[in-house]
């Protein structure tokens, strides 16, 4: 394999991260490299129980070599021992050095690409400070981007949310004409320079019921959903909307668009969710470097039972192999 390798980050220690790992070695291992950034020796555990074996590398540029033959794991020390299921807030301040270790390992050449497992915010609060919704917030802050796109894909959809970790009642405060333009063209310039879709379709979602319904239901869409659109329609944006949210995502809806937008996070996490629970990714669009994660959380209530499915995981390492492939940092 002659191609960079992609850095994977453990997540939560006490979570399925280091189960769901091994498990997508099991599959990727002749198709594409990475390496764990982990803590070695909670690694090693996890390979006896499981068979997988794991090797400890010390840079890197020995993933590929490795990882014909074991998991290429990149030791990263724990101050507290993990407890399966049990997040410990003296192992929080390691978990966001190894994000920020990824995240320099792969701004420096030496991964072509972020893949990281899922954390647990309340851990990372409580021992750690950290002041986040999640890894989108956090590593666009690391970058210095202030825009952010989450984009969940599936074989079946993308989808995007403007407004994403709000309530709902704080929508029409953070839904804002400039908040959709922007969002707008971070997702069309990834989807031109990380998907390799060269004119993308992307189709917009409306805020209220039947997109307003002519103000009937709601002027959002008179206001400034459809002012935007057109503004950037006549830069030579293919945009469809807004189009009734109800009628988005079914199958023949689907074959019009390569993406929808949608305004707020359940407007477009439900469908995609409801399509294909297992496969999903999440990628954040707009970072100087390229970043995916399974669409899932920590999953406490499974660890240990050999029961974590690794699909998601698996698709996002593949991911951003793909989007690496297209920037051209492989």
């Amino acid at each position: 394999m002659n191609m960079k390798p992609v850095a994977l980050t453990l997540g939560e220690p006490a979570g399925i991260g280091g189960e769901i790992s091994l498990k997508a070695w099991q599959t990727l291992r002749n198709e594409l490299p990475f390496f764990l950034i982990a803590n070695a020796a909670h690694m090693r555990s996890l390979a006896d129980q499981s068979g997988i074996p794991v090797k400890i590398i010390t840079a890197p540029d020995q993933a590929a070599a490795v990882m014909p033959a074991a998991v290429p794991i990149l030791d990263h020390p724990l101050p507290a021992p993990v407890n399966a299921g049990v997040p410990s807030a003296q192992n929080a301040a390691e978990v966001v050095a190894m994000i920020e270790r990824a995240v320099r390992l792969t701004t420096s050449g030496q991964a072509c690409a972020l893949t990281t497992n899922p954390i647990h915010k309340r851990a990372l609060q409580e021992g750690a400070g950290f002041a986040f919704p999640g890894h989108t917030e956090y590593l666009a802050s690391l970058a210095n981007v202030t825009r952010p796109v989450m984009m969940l894909s599936a074989p079946e959809l993308r989808v995007v949310p403007v407004t994403v970790h709000i309530a709902v009642n704080q929508i029409h405060e953070i839904l804002t004409a400039d908040l959709l333009e922007q969002t707008i063209r971070v997702t069309h310039t990834a989807m031109i320079d990380d998907l390799g879709i060269p004119a993308p379709r992307i189709a917009v979602a409306g805020l209220n019921p039947h997109a307003g319904e002519y103000g009937a239901m709601g002027s959002e869409e008179i206001d400034f959903i459809s002012p935007t659109l057109d503004k950037l329609r006549a830069e030579g944006m293919t945009l469809l909307g807004p189009i009734s949210a109800d009628t988005m995502f079914h199958a023949a809806a689907r074959e019009r668009y390569d993406l929808a937008l949608c305004m707020y996070h359940d407007q477009a996490l439900i469908p995609i969710k409801t399509l294909n629970f297992s496969a999903g990714v999440n990628t954040t669009l707009g970072l100087p470097f390229i970043r995916t994660s399974p669409d899932h959380g920590t999953a406490f209530d499974i660890v240990d039972q050999n029961r974590a499915d690794a699909l998601s995981l698996t698709e996002a390492l593949r991911t951003a192999l793909k989007m690496a492939r297209h920037r051209g940092t492989t």
